[in-house]
């Protein structure tokens, strides 16, 4: 019990720190280590920004010119634009005006894109760029036999080297009765699967345009009508109604 009674007086004890000497009371409060510690760190933060922004100076081209240089003032710590001497302010009503403008352009070039889109699709017959055949033929035959000895060439009546054609497979007889037009050589007609290709992918991305465009005027729209939405409102709280001015009237008169 002694021993807890030690150490229960122990814990008892205040803690007092060391203070000023009465021969340097005149130089007020005694700086502790945790006062230094923070004094120390304020300073070395201050002298290693000013050596680099000296580093940053000596560093820099003084033939070095921005056109910012020139239109911008420093207020306050901030730079701030210049205004041009015949610029005018732009009101709320010129604005809306501008808003509705760029509505009207957007929907104009989206309705360009979308008649180029059907154009293309109209010369191009969605035909496959890679003159593969997606989708899959299916012939029926009586027995397995006739399965092993299915000659596609000869069902479908054309020479063996137009059976991988999507288009264009004329049959024996036309090919007999007619001359063959267009490319036939297979250079040409790799070159002009290229060029379809191309065109493709062309088409691909006018499409992709004229999504984004009509994203584009779906947004300014929505922004156009938010404003215009809080714009009202605040007209209605700022302007006082009829019943309000007649109970002020009313007010006053008594």
């Amino acid at each position: 019990m002694s021993s807890f009674r030690k150490a229960l007086k122990s814990r008892q004890r205040n803690h007092h720190e060391r203070s000023q000497p009465g021969v340097r009371k005149h130089l007020g409060l005694l700086e502790k280590k945790k006062d230094y510690k923070l004094r120390a760190n304020d300073y070395h933060k201050k002298q290693n920004t000013l050596a680099a922004l000296r580093k940053k100076a000596l560093d820099k081209n003084p033939d070095e010119f921005y056109f910012n240089m020139i239109s911008s003032t420093l207020q306050d710590g901030v730079h701030v634009s210049k205004k041009a001497d015949g610029e005018v302010e732009v009101t709320e009503e010129q604005k809306k005006v501008m808003r509705t403008q760029d509505i009207k352009y957007v929907e104009m070039k989206r309705v360009a894109e979308a008649r180029k889109i059907e154009r293309m699709k109209g010369e191009l017959h969605l035909l496959d760029a890679d003159s593969k055949q997606k989708n899959k033929h299916t012939f029926f035959v009586d027995s397995k036999k006739d399965v092993e000895s299915f000659d596609l060439a000869n069902h479908l009546n054309t020479v063996p080297e137009l059976v991988d054609r999507v288009y264009n497979r004329p049959t024996l007889e036309t090919l007999e009765t007619k001359s063959i037009q267009g490319a036939v050589e297979p250079r040409s007609v790799r070159k002009f699967a290229r060029m379809r290709k191309h065109q493709y992918k062309i088409l691909s991305q006018r499409i992709d345009r004229e999504k984004k465009m009509f994203v584009i005027s779906q947004k300014i729209q929505t922004r156009k009508d938010l404003q215009d939405k809080t714009k009202k409102v605040k007209v209605k709280k700022e302007t006082p109604s009829a019943a309000a001015i007649y109970k002020f009237e009313t007010k006053r008169k008594r």
